[in-house]
This record gives structure tokens, sequence and C-alpha cells, in this order.
């Protein structure tokens, strides 16, 4: 996305990479579904004595992982996706608060 971002593309319709950029943003958003299942279940057998500490964590996972795809899914929506619009949804405290979750419990699941 970022690379998009830094186009200067006025439409995904005009731009090499539009294509691409629509199935990247495709794929983000099915992967956003279910992810904090996907690390709860993880967790589960990773760490079953730790999964009460975290319960709460994953549901501020889930609840970001909801709100970034809000955004994402209404920018999929448009029927032209400039890198302005790519930009700010990178920018969206949102997709941010989601990077942080994952970077976080990644790190958390490394240290085991």
């Amino acid at each position: 996305m970022l690379g998009y971002a830094a186009q200067g593309a006025l439409s995904d319709t005009q731009s090499a990479g539009g294509g691409q950029l629509r199935e990247f943003l495709a794929r983000f958003d099915g992967a956003l579904t279910g992810l904090a299942e996907l690390y709860r279940e993880l967790l589960a057998t990773e760490q079953p004595d730790r999964q009460g500490a975290y319960a709460n964590f994953l549901e501020v996972l889930a609840q970001d992982a909801r709100a970034a795809q809000a955004g994402l899914q209404v920018v999929m929506a448009q029927f032209s996706i400039s890198s302005q619009l790519i930009d700010n949804l990178n920018a969206s405290i949102h997709v941010r608060a989601l990077l942080t979750d994952v970077f976080l419990i990644d790190e958390l699941l490394k240290g085991k």
C-alpha cells in the first residue's frame, strides 16, 4: 500500500498497479476476518496456561481489526482509489492500532 500511496496516482483505474492494489486490499480484508480468533487458537496451543491473561487484549485486537476493516471496506467500495486515499488509509489510527496489536502479540508469542 505504501508503494501505491507514493505514486501520486489519481485513480487505480489509470495506474499500472491498480489491479494489484485492489487484489491486495481484498486479501487484507479477508485476513482481518477472524484474526483475533486465529490468535486465540494459537495461544490455546502455544501458551494454554496464559489464556486468561490474553483475553482482554484479544478483545481489543478484535475491535481494532473490525475498525480497520471498516475503513478498508469503505476504500474498496470506491469506484476510483487514489494514492491520497490509500495514504489516508495507511495513516488511519485504526490501521496503526491494528498493526501495533499484531506486532505486540507476535513478540509475546516469540517469548513463550
